[in-house]
């Protein structure tokens, strides 16, 4: 895995007892995102499949909307982003690079970044980076409306992904301190997942790996994410075509007001067979018939 754990040494008391030992750790680095050379933002992540996280961003910020969009992504050693670099190709999956500055080429006639999502402050794992202001400005750049998308799925196959998420964690098994964000078929068929130490950046990378296949618009797919739902992952799923959004914790109510808004169906506390449905039920079918 790489850098995307470490080891550390540990305290550990136990019924009275004490023991030293090494414990198996989450690793938290910065990794700057740079357009054509220029610097957009810093955001801290879990190393690993860094090229979905930078596609996976500009897509969500409206930057790219197709794989053609990106000429080739690659990454830059030293402070400066000068000297050795490495191609789109050259990324581990497992998160074996050494880099933490990453430059996407947009293709020619593409618009670079607007200078107003240029961020001089990095990003907690803990806080996403959500360039939207407001509703209507989700709404005028959206690609692929999500309203109309025909995506239908029965209660008893949503009730199975929250298992099929954990199982899919590698890195959790280990750590305890990953969050997963995962796309499904409407059969309830794995498309992909990944994971990072910010539930955020678990969505870019799962958008990013996405785009990057030529996947984009998501319709007829269930984005599942392992914490709670807030309004920049619906905001996310949105802008990747996305029609459904479930989480196995709480929405925020901003959430919950810009999914009714977009048309996508989003539910919360999805555990088990139970589950919230908060916005546009009608793609849940049969639904249990009530006693």
């Amino acid at each position: 895995m790489g850098r995307v754990t470490a080891r550390k040494p540990v305290l550990r008391i136990r019924d009275g007892q004490c023991t030293t030992r090494p414990d198996t750790l989450t690793v938290e680095e910065p990794m700057e995102l740079r357009v054509g050379g220029r610097p957009l933002t810093v955001t801290m992540r879990t190393p690993g499949h860094d090229f979905d996280l930078a596609a996976g961003f500009l897509v969500g910020e409206g930057v790219v909307r197709r794989a053609e969009e990106i000429a080739g992504i690659r990454y830059c050693a030293g402070a400066t982003g000068g000297g050795t670099s490495r191609s789109s190709g050259a990324e581990s999956g497992g998160g074996g690079n050494t880099y933490n500055i990453v430059d996407v080429v947009l293709a020619p006639g593409v618009a670079a970044p607007d200078a107003s999502l240029e961020r001089n402050f990095y990003t907690t794992s803990s806080c996403g980076l959500c360039g939207k202001a407001s509703l209507d400005a989700v709404r005028t750049q959206t690609t692929w409306p999500v309203a109309d998308d025909p995506l239908r799925i029965g209660p008893d196959t949503l009730a199975t992904l929250p298992e099929q998420l954990r199982a899919a964690q590698r890195v959790f098994d280990r750590t305890g301190g990953l969050h997963a964000a995962a796309l499904f078929t409407s059969g309830g068929e794995l498309i992909c997942l990944r994971e990072d130490v910010g539930r955020h950046n678990a969505v870019d990378k799962a958008i990013g790996h996405a785009l990057r296949g030529g996947l984009l618009p998501l319709r007829d797919t269930v984005l599942m994410v392992s914490g709670r739902a807030s309004f920049e992952l619906v905001q996310k799923a949105v802008m990747a075509g996305i029609p459904m959004l479930a989480a196995v914790s709480a929405p925020s109510s901003l959430a919950v007001d810009l999914a009714d808004d977009a048309g996508l169906t989003l539910v919360g506390f999805l555990r088990g067979t139970s589950m919230n449905v908060y916005t546009h039920p009608e793609r849940l079918a049969p639904l249990p018939v009530a006693p």
